[in-house]
């Protein structure tokens, strides 16, 4: 059982009681000298209850704090994943044959990108050059499509640019996700190379926030590997830290051993729906979150089930009933020794029932 750990008055009230029984003709009032000595000295007693109750917090991983949760993962050999950056493709456009330096930075808002190579504009008038956002973390990352102005656009190159793509930022590892790698590690120690080995090696290289083991996907001797940046596609850069890393720890026997990232398939959603006490661009705001958080706890190769999506429609307070025409039936992702799809959210059409 639990050791109870009196409180303060009950300490202080155990020094008085152990003084008058020494000292009957003892005055332990509350304006008593008695009284003010007791009360400094539970208070000390009550600090070195407290101190043994956070150390025995210490002594587990998942109840230490942080820098202790840290030493728990370090006898482990795991360390804290740091922030990575979000990488992707810039397009520049310009006069075909204008000269572009590496180095240019574009901004959108508040955050800053930075090319990484430089080239030549082409006859169609484009140049697309890897770029990286100068912030760690998702903050840096952005939707296809983003346009961005350049701070100092060199000679025949437009002031705007169009972020082909722009992913794989991660903030620093948690102390949630740190704790969750620790006791990974401890119920399904090291095997010699089975799917929860491969798991683990991706999950120690920075930038990788989930990561899916399919075992024989291309045949026998093949282990894949789709990993997840943020509940996002990864970047070039971290599928190929982690397919080094996991090359480096696989067995040597093992034919091939692939690390890649999902294929989106977008599921688009229309739904008609008869309100009660609920305006249509109420009712439209609660359909997206719901969905999104859906779609958001869908894994690679993971089917979303229309059921599912009409009962999450059906739930929302206001809405009587509800008519789903799109996705006609459950999003069936492929998952074969091409591609892995992964099921994300398209666009949701939200109207009123005739």
């Amino acid at each position: 059982m639990a050791f109870p750990i009196p409180a303060f008055a009950a300490i202080r009230d155990a020094l008085l009681r152990d003084i008058r029984n020494l000292l009957p003709e003892a005055d332990t009032g509350p304006d008593s000298d008695h009284f003010v000595r007791a009360t400094s000295v539970a208070s000390a007693v009550e600090g070195l209850y407290q101190h043994q109750a956070w150390i025995v917090r210490q002594i587990f991983p998942d109840t230490a704090d942080r820098e202790y949760l840290e030493l728990h993962a370090l006898l482990r050999g795991l360390r804290r994943k740091p922030a990575t950056a979000a990488q992707g493709v810039m397009r520049l456009q310009g006069a075909a044959g204008s000269l572009v330096p590496a180095g240019l930075v574009a901004r959108l808002g508040e955050r800053a990108y930075r090319t990484l190579e430089g080239g030549q504009v082409n006859e169609a008038g484009t140049l697309e050059v890897t770029a990286v956002a100068d912030q760690s973390g998702t903050a840096g990352n952005a939707e296809a499509g983003k346009l961005v102005e350049l701070a100092s656009p060199p000679s025949g190159v437009l002031g705007q640019a169009i972020l082909v793509s722009m992913v794989g930022g991660v903030d620093e590892e948690a102390d949630s996700e740190l704790l969750a790698r620790l006791l990974e590690l401890i119920r399904r120690p090291p095997a010699g190379g089975n799917r929860y080995d491969y798991r683990r090696w991706a999950m120690e290289v920075p930038g990788v926030s989930n990561a899916f083991v399919y075992p024989l996907r291309r045949g026998l001797g093949t282990v894949d590997v789709v990993i997840v940046s943020a509940y996002g596609l990864p970047s070039q850069e971290t599928i190929e830290a982690a397919q080094a890393h996991v090359d480096d720890l696989r067995p040597v026997t093992v034919k091939s051993s692939l690390v890649l990232a999902a294929t989106e398939k977008p599921a688009a959603v229309t739904v008609r729906v008869w309100l009660d006490g609920l305006t249509l661009d109420a009712a439209r705001a609660q359909i997206n979150a719901a969905l999104a958080g859906y779609f958001a706890l869908l894994a690679p190769g993971e089917v979303a089930v229309k059921s599912q999506l009409e009962a999450l429609v059906s739930n929302i307070a206001g809405i009587v009933d509800r008519q789903m025409t799109t996705p006609a039936g459950n999003v069936v992702p492929v998952v074969d020794d091409r591609m892995v799809e992964w099921v994300r959210l398209g666009a949701v059409t939200v109207e009123l029932l005739p």
